[in-house]
C-alpha cells in the first residue's frame, strides 16, 4: 500500500526525479547520525523514543535556529506521525474489535475449522499463510490483504504450533516482501521506477522478475530456518503484546458464557456468511479498481458491520453497550501497539516530505528531501561499473527507504539506474528493478517498525520484535540478491 498521502500523490502524477548533487549540510550528517544510533538500539533490543525524540528537537534546532520552533516542532512531528498512520490504526482496531467478538462468542473456531486440516504444522501454517499473502497482497496490497488473512487463519497457526510472531513473519515477508517489491498486477512501484528511468513498465517488470525470485526465497528460507533454529535453542522471543486466543483479556470471566449463547447452527451460519462478505469484498475491488487506501476502508466497513450482528445477535438487550465495549477494545489495542511507534515514525518521517510540513521550507536551497539527498550524494561519490552499481542502486534503494514508505524513493532509483546503466552502456532495466526491490523490501514493511505495524498488530507482536527478526534475512536476501544482477547487468 502507499504509506503516506505524499506516496499516493507521486503514484498519480508519475513525477520523474533527476538526481542534482547537493551539498550535504549539517542537518544530513546528523540525520544519518540519528539513523545510524537508532538502528543500534534497535539491535540490542532497547528503547528508540527517547533518541528519536531528541533528534527531532536537534534537527528542528538545526533547520530553525529557533528553540520554540524546535520544542513545537516534536509536538508537530507526533501530530503529522499520527495523521500519517490513522489509517492503519483504524484498520487494526476494526479488526481487532471483530476479532473478539468472534473469539468470545466461539465463531472463530468453527470458521477456522477447515484449514485446520490443511495447516496441520508449523511449517505448512509457514508456508501456506505466506503464500496465500502473496497471491492476495498481487491484486490489494498487503494492508487489506492483512485484515483479510490475519484474523482467519492467524488461530489456525496458533493451534497447530506457529507462534505468532513466525505467522507474523510469514504475512510480511511475503505480502510486503516479495509481492510489493514485484507489484505485477497493480504496477505502482514498477510504473514510478520505469518512469524516472525512461524505460517501458514492461522492461522494468520483466528485469524485476529473476530478481524478486532470488530476494524471495533467499529471505523467507533464511527466515524460516532461523526461526526453527531459535526455536530448539530456547532463543526465540515470541515478541508478545496482546495474546490472540487463550487470553484471560479475550476469553475469561463472564465472557465465556457467551460460548453457547449461539447454537451450533447459528454459528455454523456466520462461519460462512463472513468469509462470502470478505469474498464479496474481494469481487468489489476488482470490479470497481479499489486499491490502497479505498480498499483498506472496504474491509474496515465490512468489519464494522459483522461486528455489529454477530454482537447484537450473542449480547441481544446488551448488545448497544457491548458495541461500544468491543470498539473501545479495539482502539485501545490499536493505541497500544502504536503507541511506541508514534516517536520513531515522527523522526522518520522527517526524511522526506514531513520535515517542510512540520518546519517549513528550511532545507537546503535544491534539496529532495533529507533522504534522498543522502541517496544522490552516494550515487555521485562512487566510481561507475557493473559491481559497484548494483551495491550502489541496493544502498540507495534501502537509504531511501528508512522513511518507511518504500516508494517515496523509488523515482530517485530510477533516475539513478538510468545514469549508472548509461555510464556502464548497459542494464538499466536490472538496476531500476534492484534499487525497487531494495527500497521497498526495506521501506515497504519489512525492517521499518511502522511500516510493518499492520502484520503485527493483527498478530499481537512487538514491530520492534519482528522488525528485529526480519533483519538478518533481508540483509542477507539483499546481498546475494545484489550478486545475482552484478551478473544480469
Amino acid at each position: 500500500m502507499y504509506n503516506t498521502a505524499a506516496d499516493t500523490a507521486a503514484f498519480v502524477s508519475h513525477e520523474r526525479v533527476i538526481p542534482m548533487a547537493i551539498d550535504l549540510a549539517a542537518l544530513h550528517w546528523v540525520y544519518l547520525v540519528f539513523i545510524v544510533a537508532i538502528i543500534g538500539f534497535m539491535l540490542f533490543r532497547r528503547d528508540t523514543s527517547l533518541i528519536c525524540i531528541v533528534g527531532i528537537f536537534v534537527l528542528g534546532l538545526l533547520a530553525t535556529e529557533s528553540l520554540s520552533d524546535s520544542v513545537s516542532g516534536v509536538f508537530n512531528s507526533f501530530i503529522y506521525a499520527i495523521k500519517e498512520l490513522m489509517g492503519t490504526i483504524l484498520i487494526i482496531s476494526i479488526i481487532v474489535a471483530m476479532s473478539r467478538v468472534l473469539i468470545r462468542t466461539g465463531i472463530n473456531e468453527v470458521m477456522i475449522s477447515p484449514f485446520a486440516r490443511l495447516l496441520r504444522t508449523p511449517a505448512l501454517a509457514f508456508w501456506g499463510i505466506g503464500l496465500i499473502m502473496m497471491v492476495t497482497s498481487w491484486f490489494f496490497w498487503p494492508s487489506p490483504a492483512v485484515a483479510l488473512i490475519g484474523a482467519v487463519l492467524l488461530p489456525v497457526a496458533l493451534r497447530v504450533g506457529l507462534p505468532a510472531l513466525g505467522a507474523a513473519m510469514a504475512m510480511n515477508l511475503f505480502g510486503h516482501g516479495i509481492a510489493l517489491s514485484g507489484d505485477y498486477i497493480i504496477q505502482g512501484a514498477p510504473k514510478l521506477t520505469a518512469d524516472a528511468a525512461g524505460l517501458p513498465v514492461s522492461d522494468v517488470m520483466e528485469a524485476s522478475i529473476p530478481l524478486v525470485i532470488v530476494m524471495g526465497l533467499v529471505t523467507t528460507i533464511a527466515a524460516f530456518w532461523m526461526m526453527r533454529r531459535d526455536m530448539k535453542t530456547g532463543k526465540w522471543n515470541d515478541g508478545i503484546i496482546s495474546k490472540v486466543e487463550g487470553d484471560k483479556e479475550l476469553t475469561g470471566g463472564e465472557d465465556l458464557a457467551y460460548k453457547n449463547v449461539l447454537s451450533y447452527r447459528s454459528k455454523l451460519i456466520l462461519a460462512i456468511l463472513i468469509p462470502l462478505l470478505f469474498t464479496a469484498d474481494v469481487v468489489t475491488m476488482f470490479a470497481l479498481n479499489l486499491q490502497g487506501g479505498d480498499a483498506t476502508a472496504l474491509v474496515g466497513g465490512t468489519a464494522i458491520f459483522i461486528m455489529l450482528l454477530i454482537t447484537m445477535l450473542a449480547h441481544k438487550n446488551k448488545g448497544l453497550e457491548k458495541t461500544t465495549s468491543y470498539l473501545i477494545e479495539g482502539f485501545l489495542f490499536g493505541f497500544k501497539v502504536f503507541g511506541p511507534v508514534i516517536p520513531i515514525a515522527a523522526f522518520f518521517y522527517l526524511g522526506d516530505s514531513g520535515f517542510t510540513a512540520i518546519f517549513g521550507d528550511t532545507l537546503p536551497a535544491g534539496s529532495q528531501g533529507i533522504v534522498n539527498d543522502l541517496g544522490v550524494a552516494l550515487a555521485n561519490n562512487v566510481p561507475v561499473n557493473g559491481e559497484v552499481g548494483s551495491v550502489t542502486l541496493t544502498l540507495v534503494g534501502a537509504v531511501t527507504g528508512l522513511d518507511g514508505s518504500g516508494f517515496s524513493g523509488i523515482s530517485l532509483a530510477g533516475s539513478i539506474a538510468q545514469l549508472f546503466g548509461g555510464a556502464i552502456g548497459s542494464g538499466v532495466a536490472t538496476l531500476t528493478a534492484l534499487g525497487q526491490v531494495a527500497a521497498i523490501w526495506v521501506g515497504g514493511g519489512t525492517l521499518v517498525p511502522w511500516a510493518l505495524i499492520p502484520a503485527a498488530a493483527i498478530c499481537g507482536v512487538s514491530p520492534f520484535e519482528l522488525a528485529r527478526r526480519n533483519l538478518k534475512p533481508v540483509i542477507i536476501g539483499l546481498g546475494v540478491t545484489t550478486i545475482v544482477a552484478m551478473f544480469l547487468v
